[in-house]
């Protein structure tokens, strides 16, 4: 019998060492113009497309406005080719100056009168991946102009970095030295073969790991394989102030059905993943702007400890997946993932959902079931759409678990 349930919190919050620029204690949360814009950079022939202050202001407006800020999203960044190709007689990057006629401080100023926050772009190379100028050799003077324009969030791209893990600390020391708190966002991992996660943690807020996330299913399919087939080695440097970044959210654009966006913003949330935007908020259908706007699956990729989750169950044949993420109070997050073309039904044990023997509320964030009990007796049945997700919180009908030790995690995760 389905019952209504009262969510009890129980635990302690146990404190987590962060960057001492004291930045990102959760995954940050915002809209990027890569994927959904690129490098567009035709005013005259895309005025709506084009990378501009007017793109910038008008999504600043939305998200002020139709609720994006209230739930969470702040930070509001520009990506590639917002700059002049040459520098100023000064050194200095220029914003090109019929895209941005008004000034980068002057934009950033009115992002952050919407009460957001304000990012830009950078590489540390002698050129960014779309040809503009690089910070390599102008690191103190480009960290210096961030700071003067107000700049909240920095993006350091590696395309032609020369030394990745001498470079991204450096520069990261040149941004704390400014005194402006400016979030680090960095891609040094994504350019090694083998990144010292240890080092990277110690100096980047966010890092991405893997290649550029694509307009499609089967990009973020290819992501999520990548991230558990890897997760034994970066899962465990991810905390507050630090997260592993597998890229910005496909919601909202062309490549995703309805039941995949949910999957991608199941997993990100499990992952404790930056959520960030890339689509035209302005167009931005309800269905979408529903699973972005959910609080619920907000609240599980906010959680206050900050700890990775992880891939722990496969079927046989791949097409089924339980990612679990260990949550404040003892509750878990568990999202179960069909990558088939057909719907399935299915019933999973404790041991597969990684889950301690012991009775649990549940509550499926999509709010498509009422709440439920699973007792510790039962297993725990769930129908599943083709390529789509089925997200429940599980909470300790009492405040008694038994801990699962990271051993576990792996042994389990493996099989």
């Amino acid at each position: 019998m389905l019952i209504p349930v009262t969510i009890f919190i129980c635990g302690l919050i146990s404190p987590s060492q962060s960057l001492d620029n004291g930045l990102a204690l959760t995954p940050p949360m915002g809209w990027l113009s890569w994927l959904r814009f690129g490098c567009t950079i035709d005013c005259e022939k895309q005025p709506t497309e084009c990378i501009s202050e007017n793109l910038i202001k008008r999504t600043a407006d939305v998200m002020a406005s139709e609720g994006y800020l209230e739930a969470g999203y702040q930070y509001v960044t520009i990506d590639d080719c917002w700059p002049e190709k040459k520098r100023g007689p000064d050194g200095r990057l220029v914003p090109d100056n019929k895209r941005f006629p008004s000034g980068i401080k002057a934009l950033s100023r009115y992002v952050q009168s919407k009460g957001l926050k304000f990012g830009i772009y950078e590489d540390y190379g002698n050129y960014t991946c779309a040809g503009y100028p690089g910070v390599l050799g102008h690191e103190a003077i480009d960290v210096a102009t961030f700071a003067e324009w107000e700049v909240d969030y920095v993006k350091l791209d590696g395309c032609g970095a020369p030394d990745p893990d001498e470079g991204y600390p450096m520069f990261g020391k040149h941004l704390n030295e400014t005194g402006r708190p400016m979030l680090y966002s960095c891609s040094w991992p994504a350019y090694q073969k083998h990144p010292h996660y240890l080092a990277i943690a110690e100096s980047c807020n966010i890092w991405r790991n893997y290649a550029d996330i694509a307009n499609s299913w089967h990009s973020v399919v290819g992501i999520m394989k990548w991230f558990g087939d890897h997760q034994d080695e970066f899962a465990k440097f991810a905390g507050p102030g630090h997260f592993n970044d597998p890229d910005m959210l496909v919601i909202g654009n062309s490549g995703l059905t309805v039941d995949q966006a949910r999957v991608q913003m199941a997993v990100w949330s499990i992952l404790a993943a930056p959520l960030i935007m890339s689509a035209d908020l302005s167009t931005m259908k309800p269905e979408f702007k529903e699973i972005l706007l959910n609080r619920d699956v907000i609240a599980v990729n906010q959680d206050v400890l900050g700890k990775q989750g992880l891939r722990v169950w496969t079927s046989d044949d791949k097409k089924q997946v339980i990612w679990h993420r260990e949550l404040e109070g003892d509750a878990r997050a568990l999202a179960f993932v069909n990558l088939g073309d057909k719907a399935i039904d299915n019933s999973y044990s404790h041991e597969q959902m990684l889950l301690p023997i012991q009775d649990f509320f549940v509550k499926d964030l999509y709010k498509e079931e009422q709440d439920q009990i699973l007792s510790r007796n039962d297993d725990f049945h769930v129908r599943i759409n083709a390529t789509g997700v089925k997200f429940y919180k599980f909470i300790p009908k009492e405040c008694e678990s038994d801990d699962v030790s990271e051993n576990e995690i792996k042994e389990i995760s493996t099989r």
